[in-house]
């Protein structure tokens, strides 16, 4: 038997969009670091634009949330995931369940234009969990999951990934309800891939949106990006299955075309001549898609396809001029369609 309370690590909007959601089957306590935050969801019961169900109580005692909740969703930036499991190491112990809610890559080194990197040296989060705790079940949450969409309560899915049913159980217990559905996975790693992936596609999907593109030139783009996804995917070893399905193409085409997604903003803003620290500055939260552009240049000696990647890192990092960029890619010489196939 679990704790029947939740716990969520992260008041973001999408950690705070989780909270909400799962406290219609739940009590739910929200950890925040900043005191202010903490007193404004207990008293207010408003934060990021967001009404807090009444069965959430928030905290900034790590140890509150580690001895009150046996299973845990943590959903924080990348940048700060590692810095925040050595803030809960001493209080999390094999009982614990962790399933993460965070897409993106986990590396020791500084990234650079030189950097180069093998897949070894980078760690998705839940081998980052693992690595860095005691807890052994571990899993992910992935899909199109548009924190906005999740906090108007409108219809939505997502993916549990843990090669422990008991994980993929007990997150689908957690989170389903009759406007959000879940759906299990075994292949973690690339569930998470997928969503890590997709990213830098809805930056492409954003900056051809700007320049005014049609919907024929955004279908192209995802298809070929999909490829491109799966092409990175087989290189480094794994296999394009988790791909195909919800926390994939699904989690790929809700970026690709909402403008509430921050990779879509940052290729948006690209075209109307803004530069990239004002574009982060304005969106106020982490675009991962920057990142993994960075990631994808440093793992390139494994030799996948990537032309949307390699323009986009141009682009951003080098100075291309976009419609240079996009008339490159339109020129490519690709011979079959569902190539990956093959």
């Amino acid at each position: 038997m679990i704790k029947k309370t939740v716990g969520v690590i992260g008041a973001g909007s999408f950690g705070t969009a989780i909270a909400n959601l799962l406290a219609e089957n739940n009590d739910v306590i929200l950890f925040a670091r900043n005191e202010k935050v903490v007193e404004n969801i207990n008293t207010k019961r408003l934060h990021k634009n967001q009404e807090i169900n009444l069965r959430i109580t928030a905290t900034n005692v790590p140890e509150e949330i580690t001895s009150k909740c046996d299973l845990i969703f943590p959903i924080v930036p990348s940048s700060s995931f590692k810095m925040m499991l050595q803030t809960f190491r001493e209080y999390l112990t094999p009982k614990h369940i962790l399933i993460h809610g965070t897409k993106g890559l986990h590396i020791e080194k500084e990234l650079n234009k030189d950097l180069t990197l093998s897949k070894d040296e980078i760690s998705t989060m839940s081998e980052l969990i693992l690595k860095e705790t005691g807890v052994v079940r571990v899993g992910c949450l992935a899909g199109p999951n548009l924190a906005t969409e999740i906090a108007e309560k409108q219809i939505a899915a997502a993916v549990v990934a843990s090669e422990y049913d008991e994980v993929i159980e007990l997150g689908k217990k957690a989170l389903a309800c009759n406007r959000f559905m879940v759906y299990g996975s075994n292949k973690t790693v690339g569930i998470e891939l997928a969503g890590i992936l997709k990213n830098y596609i809805a930056i492409a999907s954003g900056l051809a949106s700007g320049l005014g593109y049609g919907d024929n030139a955004k279908a192209l783009l995802v298809t070929r990006g999909m490829t491109e996804m799966i092409y990175i995917a087989r290189s480094l070893g794994y296999s394009p299955e988790a791909f195909l399905g919800i926390a994939g193409i699904g989690d790929l085409m809700a970026t690709c075309s909402s403008k509430l997604s921050r990779n879509f903003r940052v290729g948006y803003f690209l075209t109307q001549d803004k530069n990239l620290d004002d574009i982060i500055e304005e969106i106020g939260e982490v675009a991962e898609g920057v990142k993994t552009l960075q990631l994808i240049k440093a793992l390139s000696k494994y030799g996948f396809k990537a032309p949307i990647a390699n323009v986009l890192y141009n682009i951003i990092f080098e100075g291309m001029e976009i419609k240079k960029g996009i008339n490159y890619l339109m020129n490519l010489n690709v011979e079959a369609d569902v190539d990956f196939l093959k």
